[in-house]
């Protein structure tokens, strides 16, 4: 097979460029998206042929946090190696399984996938058509510009299996096992899971009339009873992370299993506010990515727990919102407990309807 270095070392160039635009925007929603593609192909050098090029259309659905799923068609071809006007064709179908490491609008992932091939050498040499299995890794990532559109590069490591040689050139001997490397470039068609829609509050409704009474007496209106609005609810960071980290303790959940309950309980709740707060122990810009983070970390888990992702925002604001202030900069026991207060989550509502109650 032929080394194929350069096409790792592009795919990892594409995925540092976009890294370097990456927000923290978007997260899991299950959402459905149509991903149509070209590619490029390095192909295998006992194919005797050319790098060539192609184009694919895949599905794909957002299953968990960290996996989807994409299936689809794709088509290659390139021109032969030996100068006898011939090409080298492939027509697959396969599935992949995507490992996502991350939801925001920036997406790294990891997959793996099998399907079926079917590679045809069309050459003066030989005419042979083969269908056998298909297996590929690779590694790539998505970016969205926004909840519809975005945009997926990957390069992948593809093996299937061919029944072409050629006894009159040693070369050319594709008889087994081949294995081409693809990299891949396609639109991202999101089609978002529906937002449930909160059930209103009915109207009042006038009691009725009674048999003898006056026509002109005044008509009591029932107004439906008050809902208790969202409180702001701020949580201590060691509550929910270890110290300096951003992986949620399960200790934690029960907490934030109320927070969601209050939340799908209200209704009239617009967008909730999932802020995080660093201390001044570290880097500004270090405690700034901490807060962010550990923000992210809050809003996946309540929609995980069934708050749609349009009600809640998350947002860092690092050390620059400190509630105490304690002396010193370097890292002890005593300092690290004063400044406890400010290491925390705050839950806010931001937008609420105005719904007449009584």
């Amino acid at each position: 097979m032929k080394n194929n270095h350069q096409f790792i070392v592009a795919m990892l160039s594409v995925i540092g460029l976009l890294s370097g635009n990456a927000s923290a925007e978007e997260a899991y929603s299950g959402a459905w998206y149509a991903l149509p593609g070209v590619s490029l192909m390095d192909t295998d050098k006992d194919l005797a042929a050319k790098n060539g090029g192609g184009a694919s259309i895949r599905f794909g659905k957002e299953l968990s946090p960290h996996w989807d799923i994409q299936s689809g068609l794709s088509y290659a071809r390139a021109n032969d190696d030996l100068g006898v006007n011939g090409r080298y064709k492939q027509t697959s179908l396969g599935m992949d399984a995507l490992y996502m490491l991350g939801r925001d609008s920036f997406r790294p992932f990891l997959l793996t996938g099998l399907g079926v091939a079917n590679n045809k050498l069309d050459y003066s040499l030989q005419n042979k058509s083969k269908t056998s299995w298909l297996a590929n890794i690779g590694l790539g990532a998505q970016y969205l510009f926004n909840d519809s559109f975005g945009l997926q590069a990957d390069v992948r490591q593809q093996w299937t299996r061919s029944n072409a040689n050629s006894n009159a050139d040693p070369v050319f001997d594709a008889g087994g096992t081949v294995g081409n490397t693809l990299l891949n470039l396609g639109g991202v068609f999101r089609f978002p899971a529906p937002t449930a829609i909160p059930v209103a509050e009915s109207a009042p409704v006038a009691a009725p009339m009674q048999a003898n009474a006056s026509p002109d007496a005044p008509v009591v209106v029932e107004l439906p009873a008050c809902k208790p609005s969202f409180e702001t609810v701020t949580i201590l960071a060691e509550k929910l992370f270890a110290f300096d980290q951003d992986k949620l303790k399960d200790s934690s959940k029960p907490t934030l299993d109320e927070v969601a309950s209050k939340i799908k309980a209200n209704a009239d709740l617009e967008l909730v506010l999932v802020t995080g707060h660093a201390d001044k122990l570290g880097s500004e810009s270090y405690n700034q990515k901490l807060s962010e983070r550990r923000a992210n970390k809050v809003k996946e888990y309540l929609m995980m727990q069934g708050v749609s992702a349009k009600r809640l925002q998350a947002s860092g604001k690092g050390e620059s919102e400190p509630v105490v202030v304690c002396k010193g900069d370097k890292p002890s026991k005593k300092l690290i407990e004063c400044l406890q207060p400010n290491r925390r989550v705050i839950i806010s509502a931001e937008k609420q309807r105005d719904m007449p109650c009584r």
